[in-house]
Parts: C-alpha cells; sequence; structure tokens
C-alpha cells in the first residue's frame, strides 16, 4: 500500500491527484487500485479536470444541493453540509490499471475534494 498528504489551501478545494497515483503505479502489471481518502469530509472522485470549470461547477452544484449552517450536525462543529458532500461523492475510486498505467479515459482525472478545508489529507493506493 502506498499514502501520500496533501495540504489544501481553502475551505472547499478539488486537487488533481492523477500524477500522483500514476508515479506510484508506474511498475504494477496489472490489477486495480484502489484510492481512498481517509476522512469524513473528503471524498475521491474522477471527472474532468482539463476545464477548470468542471471543478468549480462541481463544488457549486454541491453547495446548492447541500447547502450551509442547516444541519443538526452543525452544532457540535459547524461541518454538517462536509460531511454529507463526502458521503454524496464517496471516499473511494477503483481504477483499472494495465502495464503500468491507469486505464482513465482521455479527460479522465482523479481528484481529492476537500469540503472542509484547508487541511492535510490523507489518501491510500492499492493495487491488487
Amino acid at each position: 500500500m502506498f499514502e501520500f498528504n496533501i495540504s489544501t489551501k481553502n475551505k472547499y478545494e478539488i486537487v488533481d491527484i492523477t500524477e500522483r497515483v500514476r508515479a506510484l503505479i508506474k511498475d504494477v502489471k496489472e490489477g486495480v487500485a484502489i484510492v481512498y481518502a481517509p476522512h469524513a469530509t473528503a471524498a475521491i472522485a474522477i471527472n474532468e479536470n482539463y476545464d477548470p470549470n468542471v471543478c468549480n461547477d462541481l463544488l457549486e452544484a454541491l453547495d446548492n444541493a447541500v447547502p450551509e449552517g442547516k444541519w443538526r450536525h452543525d452544532r457540535v462543529d459547524g461541518n454538517g453540509a462536509a460531511h454529507i458532500k463526502s458521503a454524496i461523492i464517496g471516499p473511494s475510486e477503483a481504477i483499472p490499471v494495465k502495464d503500468g498505467k491507469l486505464m482513465l479515459g482521455t479527460w479522465q482525472s482523479i481528484m481529492l475534494c476537500d469540503f472542509d478545508g484547508p487541511r492535510k489529507r490523507k489518501v491510500y493506493v492499492d493495487v491488487r
């Protein structure tokens, strides 16, 4: 198993981690890379990152669907929306690997989605 850290700078941020994952699996002949974020307010997604508006649109859509400040958990530490957004996106993605390459589509990237930053986030990558 591999791991690395990402430090986010904003409360809501999507960080492309594709190259970090590629570097870790380059010697893997074949398998499935499982990319996992062990956090209750962060998630892993696969989507386009060529146009940064896709990431901004995703954050905006989630803000519209899950607004801040109206959740029971907010009485504990004010981040109820972050927990819900993370649960919607999910903590992991599985990507096939062949000959040391991630079998992503032309426009696909692997992204860490932070809904409660800025923070230092850990990402695990395991290949089976």
